[in-house]
């Protein structure tokens, strides 16, 4: 359950409405890294994390950019509000205006609607938070590039703000991350296996984890060429054998 504040995470007040920024602005709402998808990718993943601290820290960011939807949403009204036909004519927007008005409509810079085929929820705790740093990083990209383009200081110190949160819910996840690490039975091959479904591997793991993990363990090894290995000893100083 959620409880809803009246207020802005961050103010906007833009003084000088400016379509043509709107038209690209668009994507931090409904883009392939933008705040709706960041909502809808950590609200929907944390129901598949097996440890009590990661789903708070899902639950937590996922909320914040909600407020982060809420904000850009703002932004974009206040940059598109009491047009003119010759404003909405001359500054490109008419191609939106036609379709939405005014009206807030999630979709990315090129146009292109927001789907939730943007973002994954794998179940897999190690799968999915690695995909919520790059989403972080990503989102922290397309900020820095929205900052390049915009000169007003009205628009610019929200996006700076929005920018900044992308760090630091980045510092969380790989905070999380680590707390999935340290929980894994494998300790040195935390990626073997997927920690809701694989249980009671027995530990201490070593390299080579063969021990009794519930799902049947493969005893052949991965067939690697010797050739290959010769070329590259590092990558295999050690083999692993897979739960199937």
């Amino acid at each position: 359950m959620w409880i809803y504040q009246k207020s802005l995470e961050y103010p906007v007040k833009i003084k000088n409405p400016d379509p043509a920024l709107a038209k690209f602005i668009i994507t931090a709402l409904g883009g392939p890294d933008g705040e709706l998808a960041a909502s809808t990718r950590y609200l929907s993943q944390r129901f598949g994390m097996p440890y009590r601290e990661v789903t708070g820290i899902l639950t937590d960011v996922g909320t914040e950019e909600l407020s982060h939807v809420e904000i850009v949403s703002t932004i974009l009204y206040q940059l598109t509000r009491n047009l003119s036909d010759r404003q909405i004519k001359e500054s490109g927007f008419d191609t939106y205006f036609v379709d939405h008005t005014a009206g807030i409509y999630p979709q990315g810079a090129s146009g292109a609607p927001f789907t939730a085929a943007v973002l994954q929820s794998k179940g897999d705790i190690f799968t999915d938070l690695n995909e919520d740093l790059a989403a972080e990083m990503k989102a922290r990209t397309m900020y820095d590039n929205i900052l390049r383009m915009v000169d007003d200081p009205d628009v610019r110190e929200p996006f700076k703000f929005l920018r900044e949160r992308e760090v630091v819910h980045y510092q969380r996840f790989a905070e999380a991350l680590g707390i999935a690490q340290e929980r894994a039975e494998c300790k040195s091959n935390f990626y073997l296996t997927t920690p809701t479904f694989d249980k009671n591997c027995t530990p201490p793991c070593t390299n080579v984890c063969s021990t009794g993990c519930a799902a049947k363990v493969r005893t052949s090894e991965i067939q690697i060429p010797s050739e290959e290995k010769r070329h590259h000893p590092s990558v295999y100083a050690f083999e692993v054998k897979r739960p199937y």
